[in-house]
């Protein structure tokens, strides 16, 4: 299992090395083509594999760019393993420098990735800008097919769809807030300090105990937000009365607002598991660091349960490498 989530790259000859420890010497990788023919250049795997035959799984997310855009889209486009998470981010541009006077340095885009379906990853669409000057991403009516070594379809027009789509997970407002204001780190730095040792990082878990002691610490601390509701209410209101529509609608909108008003109380009661689960992070990155941090996720983290399944059973693995192009591009 190959983790690319929220890696925004690096090294082009890395990428390169990395693909290659899983694919034969003198497959092409890459390929970087500009304007200028003479410049455009492939790179090929350059050293014998560590392994062509062992299962692989390749996590990405929308924070997975540039050279981890490389490996995974080269690993799809090879049949060499699956795909799972989220589309990448698109970053398929090449940047040159330039010396200038005074130490300084020009940086200039001269050419495109293309990996070895012949697609390019790169989302946005410098080349035709909106009237505003803005830049939109491809739409999908534009995107173009490419097949991969065994002749699956995959699309071009905006970084690597993956193979079997997970759902990007989203923090709540609580949570978000708690971490902002630092609430999670420094009560694991407490915890820490009270706490000479704890399980292995893949036992640890937090108990409701301890997380009513939490609960019970954040007493006087102060971590208050507004949710989207709350927001969206108070534009509402603020165009009611541009509109002159507030005055007839004053006494239903104080309901709607006192109805809606959060309570913390009761948040920190309705999103206790997500919670417990960053506090178990946290607290075991104190004793464990980062290793320790991943291995606490793995009982929740779907891109890892769905690859675990994956690796594990020959009929899931063939079915997802083996999955309909429609489902493939969405």
């Amino acid at each position: 299992m190959l983790d690319l989530r929220v890696n925004p790259g690096g090294l082009l000859n890395e990428a390169v090395n990395i693909t290659n420890i899983f694919v034969d010497k003198g497959v092409d990788v890459v390929t970087t083509k500009g304007k200028v023919k003479e410049w455009d250049k492939t790179y090929k795997a350059l050293n014998n594999p560590v392994d062509t035959e062992i299962p692989l799984a390749v996590l990405v997310n929308s924070g997975s760019a540039s050279a981890s855009e490389i490996v995974s889209g080269s690993i799809q486009d090879l049949d060499r393993g699956i795909i799972i998470g989220q589309r990448t981010f698109g970053k398929g541009l090449v940047q040159t420098t330039r010396p200038l006077s005074y130490n300084a340095q020009l940086k200039i885009t001269t050419a495109k990735y293309y990996i070895p379906s012949g697609r390019c990853i790169q989302a946005l669409d410098y080349a035709h800008r909106n009237d505003d000057g803005s830049v939109g991403k491809v739409p999908d009516s534009l995107m173009s097919e490419f097949k991969t070594k065994s002749g699956r379809i995959v699309y071009d027009g905006g970084g690597v769809a993956p193979d079997f789509a997970t759902e990007p997970e989203f923090l709540s407002n609580i949570a978000q807030s708690l971490l902002v204001k630092q609430l999670i780190f420094d009560y694991a730095t407490k915890y820490r300090t009270n706490h000479v040792t704890i399980l292995p990082a893949k036992q640890f878990r937090i108990s409701d105990e301890e997380y009513n002691a939490f609960v019970v610490w954040l007493g006087d601390k102060e971590y208050d937000y507004e949710t989207k509701s709350e927001k969206t209410l108070e534009e509402l209101k603020e165009t009611a009365i541009k509109e002159k529509y507030y005055d007839g609608l004053k006494l239903q909108f104080e309901s709607l607002k006192k109805s809606m008003m959060h309570d913390k109380q009761e948040d920190l009661v309705k999103n206790k598991d997500e919670i417990k689960q960053l506090l178990q992070d946290e607290i075991t990155s104190r004793y464990y660091y980062q290793k320790g941090r991943v291995e606490a996720s793995f009982d929740y983290d779907p891109e890892i349960i769905k690859a675990l399944e994956a690796l594990k059973n020959k009929e899931v693995f063939t079915s997802i490498m083996n999955r309909k192009p429609e489902m493939m591009k969405k």
